[in-house]
């Protein structure tokens, strides 16, 4: 199992891609998700993650487990973004089990942007559902079109237990009518799994409409390891 957390995916799009937009209708502060996890190895994994948001910025409440492990976790956190031509964007997580992490983010640019920032853990047990490393490195930049869609390159580097892990994400966000979105994520990681140095190419998948959304991900050596993993996420805005 790494010990590592989902900060660093998460965030470093918050404030490089922004949030959905809903149109000219009213924000939807409460943001509910249920995960399913298919692992190649026939093991299962569920989670489901509570958020809201407000001027203070987003928290949320999760849980996860693992029933061929015998895992399951209680998780927290809270983000937000601060400035407008720097942004700032920290974050906090716990979870049972003793888990303490966090991550800081920094972005500068309008149309064009670049960012960078780094995340640290307690190296306690934790299962990472982002499945980025976060002890890590991360850069970022893009360019944002004036019809709402944006491009963005992301790298994620490993920095403190296996510095041979990295991933380079390649994000493609456009709007539609009637507060739909589409956004794809290719990934591409590359580091050390059991000895042997693996390059493998993964795929995120999210459409949205104003109030439901779906979120397909296929991400091969999940965490570094041997397995590869599928995951089918429902959530509700509301």
């Amino acid at each position: 199992m790494r010990r590592v957390g989902p900060l660093l995916l998460g965030l470093a799009f918050l404030p490089a891609l922004g949030q959905a937009e809903e149109g000219a209708e009213a924000p939807r502060p409460f943001k509910l998700t249920v995960g399913h996890y298919a692992f190649s190895d026939d093991s299962h994994g569920d989670d489901v993650n509570l958020r809201h948001s407000s001027d203070m910025g987003n928290l949320w409440l999760g849980y996860f487990q693992l029933p061929a492990q015998h895992f399951s976790q209680w998780r927290s956190g809270w983000d937000t973004s601060w400035g407008s031509t720097w942004r700032v964007s920290p974050s906090i997580q716990i979870a049972s089990q003793g888990f303490v992490g966090g991550s800081l983010q920094v972005e500068t640019g309008e149309t064009w942007f670049v960012g960078g920032g780094f995340g640290r853990t307690n190296l306690r047990p934790y299962w990472n559902l982002n499945f980025d490393p976060n002890d890590a490195w991360m850069a970022s930049a893009g360019y944002r079109g004036t019809a709402g869609e944006s491009y963005a390159l992301q790298w994620v580097k490993d920095n403190r237990e296996n510095p041979d892990q990295r991933h380079l994400h390649f994000v493609y966000r456009r709007p539609f009518a009637d507060g739909r979105r589409l956004t794809v994520d290719v990934l591409h990681k590359d580091g050390l799994v059991d000895d042997v140095r693996i390059h493998r190419w993964g795929l995120g998948l999210t459409y949205d409409w104003p109030t439901f959304f779906i979120h397909v991900v296929s991400d091969p050596k999940t965490n570094f390891s041997s397995l590869n993993s599928t995951r089918i996420a429902l959530g509700t805005r509301f």
